[in-house]
């Protein structure tokens, strides 16, 4: 059993669904053609015994009498006729099991107990129809009823006898036999067409199935991923699903292939800048250890606060990238609910350290959120930190959180109306500022982190100058206090 169902398994899906639809059909026309052959054989009986009881009629006494005086122990035709034509078997059996034959009987029948047991109980009234075999084994049906005289007060009752009319079913048994080779001869066709059929409707239906596997290996070959699948616009199937999202996943992927291809790009040419600026700072200082001439005390401090700079830059950059590369399902599992409030106050104190010579205000109404807290944070410090850059000297930072809304407005000179559209690209930096420390991922980070967290930021120009950032987030239930 088991090597049949691995052998079926490993047939190919067209063979499978052939075979499968092919035994759906061949088990349903083997149960109609069952049933329908079963209903037929017992309208057949049902006609012949309506037949049988229409034959037996009462019998005139004498014809009786002439039956039973010349009938002996063993059967033989009496010259009297009894009830029925010359194609039934007509006789009488008494109580004892004697049976006398009447002359247009066509032969005699077998008697069982059960046919004697009626004559013996003839008062009873009790008749049998059931089916038995003549003298020489051919298949009759036969009913059995107590004999009846004729007399003109009506049929009397013939004590210890019983009359004995049988039918034979020759004709009927070849009747069926012919039925049941129709049947199975239409079942036999019906099969194999259905098999025919299914495997043609799993070609067709199997066609789109092909397509997707070409395209897969297609893919897999080549690495192209602007294949896409012809679908119609109107089909809903499976299939139709199917192709529409293998279609979206390729996609997809190739949106995230060219990002992937634009980020090395952009950090490549990112890193050569302080990558050669640190290199020839390095070689001006190792030239002078080798050379003996040492620089000046000044431009070697200068050169060292430079390359401590350059490194510095250099890391950020790294971990900006390495937020940018992290997957979402890495973030998914860090996200909890937080308070926001709090996740500014702690970016607050740190822009406070990088811009002691500006006043931060801050006005915070308790607000939770689900997100991952040290990328809030990080995309908060972002925020903060892009407005303590742009701010000038003595100017004010104003912080307000107001029913999910975190708004984060300077008073610095702004951004053109024409780079606001850029501003979350990555690597983007206005060119007023590529003088100034940054890698440009700051506010992509920003836009990530509140995307992921279900919320929305948008940089507009303040009124009076200056740049206003809105950040939405929806809330979260209030987690419960904690224990002491």
């Amino acid at each position: 059993m088991n090597k049949a169902v691995r052998r079926f398994r490993s047939l190919p899906i067209r063979s499978r669904l052939a075979l499968l639809v092919a035994a759906a059909v061949a088990f349903g026309v083997a149960a109609v053609s069952v049933t329908c052959w079963f209903i037929v054989q017992g309208k057949l009986i049902q006609q012949i015994d309506e037949d049988l009881k229409a034959t037996s009629r009462p019998v005139s006494s004498q014809s009786v009498a002439n039956l039973l005086a010349d009938c002996t122990t063993t059967p033989r035709p009496s010259d009297d006729r009894g009830p029925g034509s010359a194609d039934y078997y007509v006789q009488v059996i008494s109580a004892t099991g004697g049976t006398c034959v009447f002359t247009n009987s066509v032969g005699t029948v077998r008697v069982t107990g059960a046919d004697t047991a009626i004559a013996r109980n003839a008062g009873q009234g009790i008749e049998r129809l059931h089916d038995g075999t003549d003298t020489d084994g051919n298949p009759v049906r036969v009913l059995t009823s107590p004999l009846l005289i004729a007399s003109p007060a009506g049929p009397q009752l013939y004590p210890g006898h019983a009359l004995l009319i049988a039918t034979p079913l020759k004709d009927t048994d070849k009747t069926l036999n012919d039925l049941a080779l129709l049947l199975l001869l239409v079942s036999g066709i019906g099969v194999v067409g259905a098999g025919a059929a299914g495997l043609a409707v799993a070609r067709a239906g199997l066609r789109p199935v092909d397509k997707l596997t070409e395209a897969v290996e297609h893919v897999a070959r080549t690495e192209d991923l602007t294949i896409r699948i012809p679908v119609e616009d109107d089909s809903e199937d499976e299939v139709a699903r199917l192709s529409r999202s293998f279609n979206s996943m390729t996609a997809s992927l190739a949106s995230s292939h060219d990002l992937q291809q634009q980020l090395i790009a952009d950090a490549g040419h990112e890193l050569r800048t302080p990558l050669t600026s640190l290199r020839t700072n390095i070689e001006l200082l190792t030239r002078s250890e080798e050379t003996g001439r040492p620089l000046p005390e000044a431009d070697r401090k200068a050169l060292l606060a430079s390359v401590k700079a350059q490194v510095t830059e250099l890391a950020a950059l790294i971990g900006d990238l390495q937020e940018l590369s992290r997957s979402e399902g890495q973030r998914g599992e860090r996200i909890q609910v937080i308070a926001l409030q709090d996740t500014v106050e702690a970016a607050l104190r740190r822009a406070r350290l990088r811009g002691p010579e500006l006043t931060l205000t801050a006005d915070l109404e308790p607000w939770f959120v689900r997100a991952e807290p040290a990328a809030m944070e990080r995309a908060i410090v972002n925020i903060l930190d892009n407005a303590v850059k742009f701010s000038p000297e003595g100017g004010t930072v104003e912080v307000r959180l107001t029913d999910g809304v975190l708004t984060v407005r300077d008073h610095g000179p702004g951004i053109p109306a024409d780079e606001l559209p850029h501003v979350f690209d990555r690597f983007w930096r206005s060119p007023s500022a590529r003088a100034l420390p940054g890698s440009g991922l700051g506010l992509s980070i920003v836009a990530r982190t509140v995307r992921q967290s279900g919320g929305e930021v948008t940089l507009t120009r303040a009124e009076n100058g200056g740049t206003l950032v809105t950040v939405r987030l929806p809330g979260a239930p209030t987690p419960p206090p904690e224990l002491p």
